[in-house]
């Protein structure tokens, strides 16, 4: 119940008003059945943006720390995201990733719409990193079609770091749905599994006009990491 309050009586109307989002190609997204959309993300506002948009409720699939996270913030912002039906996301290892496919999959089964990052981590600079397979593992699995999406202006309105965003309009854009269904019974060969995921992010790339990088955001992350604490000490 919460999560129509929030998208159709305050969040929803505030976020149209504030930021006035251009949609684009909004009619790939299906009315019904079980579908994955896999987008860009530039900023903690993608988060609330493209789910607003969308008529059909969207389950993502997000880092477990949004649960954790200490004092009343943390409180507040593990409250909304269970509220809105978000599911908590280990990323620390091989296991935890199989968790995380097992509770998309239960999504997916279910006939709903699966929401996905799959570069796992929020872009540190406003380019577009390699994708997780993940992505397509569920895909797959599920005998499911896969939307891209790109978010538009909200690294520039909420980079990594800063807040609260800045009012500006942004784009949401999605395309047409990926099949791969001619992979049926091959998610287990990583072959496979790279070249669904590449076609994946090639598809976000087009429609978001970004710069890719073929390596992990997380591991930039954790090199600009160290290299900071090396300026430091």
């Amino acid at each position: 119940m919460l999560y129509y309050i929030l998208k159709y009586a305050v969040l929803g109307p505030l976020l149209r008003v504030l930021f006035r989002p251009r949609l684009e190609g909004l009619e790939h997204v299906p009315e019904d059945g079980a579908a994955i959309v896999a987008g860009n993300h530039l900023s903690f506002s993608d988060h609330f943006l493209m789910p607003v948009m969308l008529k059909r409720r969207i389950t993502f699939l997000a880092k477990q720390e949004y649960f954790t996270g200490p004092g009343i913030k943390g409180r507040l912002t593990a409250a909304f995201f269970r509220a809105v039906g978000q599911i908590p996301v280990d990323r620390s290892g091989k296991e935890a990733g199989q968790a995380a496919i097992r509770e998309g999959l239960g999504v997916l089964t279910k006939g709903e719409l699966l929401g996905i990052y799959p570069e796992g981590t929020r872009s540190p600079d406003g380019k577009l990193y390699k994708g997780k397979v993940g992505v397509a593992v569920m895909a797959i699995r599920a005998g499911v079609p896969v939307i891209p999406c790109a978010m538009v202006g909200t690294f520039e309105i909420q980079p990594p770091g800063q807040a609260l965003p800045k009012i500006k309009r942004v784009s949401i854009r999605f395309g047409e749905p990926l099949d791969f269904s001619r992979y049926e019974g091959m998610e287990g060969e990583k072959a496979v599994l790279r070249a669904v995921t590449d076609e994946i992010m090639y598809k976000v790339m087009e429609l978001s006009g970004q710069e890719y990088v073929d390596r992990y955001a997380a591991d930039v992350k954790a090199e600009e990491s160290r290299r900071f604490r090396g300026i430091m000490g």
